[in-house]
C-alpha cells in the first residue's frame, strides 16, 4: 500500500471507553495520546477525556505529532426534528474544523440499543419505512452541509442499531446520495454481525471514505449469542480486539483498499477492557501487524 496516501490512526476507546467510563477510568488523556504517538500512530479520533477547547487540544496533540481524523456523531434522525439534528451536527463540524479534520462519522441513535441492557442480536432495532425515509433524507441533508464545508460524512454501520447488517448497509447506501453520504467501513462490526467484512468491502468499496480496523474474537461472539448478552456486555467480555488478534482476513481487506487506490485514514478502533488488554501493548501489536501486511 502507498504510505504517501494512507495515514494511520488509533482510537482512544482502547484507553478510556465513552460508553463504559469505568473501563480505563484511571487512564489520563495525556497518557493516551502519548502512548498513541509512541506506538507509531499519527492520528486519533476524539475521546470523552479530550479537552473541548480546540486551542488546548491542538497544543497537546501537536506536541506529540497527532492529528484528529474523525469524530463520532450521534444522529437522532428517527426521533428528533431535522433542524435540531442539523444544529448539533454543525456545532460538531465547527469543532472538527478548528481541529483540522475533514471526516465526521454519524450513526443513528434514535432507536439504538447499543447502550442498553438488551440482547444485541435478538433485540436489535429494525427501521420502519418511515424511519428509513427520515434517516436517508436526513443524512443527505447533513452530508450536503458537510460537503459545503469541506467535510465528508461517513456513515458508521454499528451493532445494536437499525443499520447493522450488510443488507441494511446496502439499503442505506442505495437510498442516499453518493455525493453527500460515504461509508465508514468497520471490519469488526460487520464480522460481529455475522457478515463477511471482505465481501462487504468489495461491495461498497466505491463509497468508503474512512476505515476502522477492528478484529473480533469468534469464541466471544458465540458466547454473546448463546448467553444473549448486550453490546456493552460483549465489549466487557472481549468481543473486539486489534487487527491480527482475531479471525478477520485483513490482508484481503488491505488488498481491496490498495486496489481502489484508497486515500485517507485507517483507524485501529478496538474497544477492550484496558485492565485485561493493556492499550499500549495492543497498540504496538496493531502497528506491527499493519506494517507487516501493508508496508506502511
Amino acid at each position: 500500500m502507498n504510505k504517501d496516501k494512507i495515514k494511520l490512526a488509533i482510537a482512544p476507546i482502547a484507553w478510556t471507553n465513552d460508553d463504559l467510563p469505568d473501563l480505563g477510568g484511571e487512564n489520563t488523556f495525556e497518557q493516551c495520546i502519548s502512548e498513541m504517538a509512541l506506538a507509531g500512530f499519527t492520528g486519533s479520533e476524539v475521546g470523552n477525556k479530550y479537552p473541548k477547547d480546540p486551542v488546548i487540544l491542538n497544543k497537546a496533540l501537536d506536541l506529540r505529532g497527532i492529528s484528529i481524523c474523525n469524530q463520532w456523531f450521534s444522529s437522532f434522525l428517527t426521533t428528533k426534528d431535522l433542524d435540531e439534528v442539523k444544529k448539533d451536527f454543525n456545532q460538531q463540524l465547527d469543532f472538527l474544523q478548528a481541529m483540522g479534520a475533514s471526516i465526521i462519522g454519524p450513526a443513528e441513535q434514535g432507536n439504538s440499543i447499543q447502550g442498553k441492557d438488551l440482547p444485541v442480536f435478538t433485540e436489535k432495532p429494525v427501521f420502519t419505512e418511515e424511519e428509513w425515509k427520515k434517516v436517508t433524507t436526513g443524512l443527505n441533508a447533513l452530508g450536503k452541509s458537510a460537503k459545503e464545508r469541506g467535510f465528508k460524512l461517513c456513515y458508521h454501520h454499528h451493532m445494536g442499531t437499525g443499520c447493522q447488517t450488510l443488507a441494511e448497509t446496502d439499503r442505506l447506501m442505495a437510498e442516499t446520495n453518493p455525493e453527500y453520504v460515504h461509508l465508514l467501513f468497520d471490519s469488526g462490526h460487520f464480522a460481529f454481525s455475522g457478515e463477511d467484512p471482505v465481501k462487504a468491502l468489495e461491495k461498497h468499496a466505491g463509497r468508503v471514505a474512512h476505515v476502522h480496523l477492528k478484529d473480533v474474537r469468534p469464541d466471544v461472539v458465540e458466547k454473546v449469542k448463546s448467553e444473549k448478552m448486550s453490546f456493552l456486555q460483549a465489549v466487557r467480555a472481549g468481543a473486539f480486539t486489534v487487527p491480527g488478534d482475531g479471525n478477520i482476513d485483513f490482508p484481503a481487506i488491505f488488498k481491496i483498499l490498495d486496489g481502489i487506490n484508497y486515500q485517507g485514514w485507517m483507524v485501529v478502533e478496538a474497544e477492550q477492557d484496558p485492565a485485561q488488554a493493556n492499550p499500549f501493548e495492543y497498540a504496538l501489536k496493531a502497528r506491527e501487524y499493519i506494517r507487516k501486511h501493508t508496508g506502511i
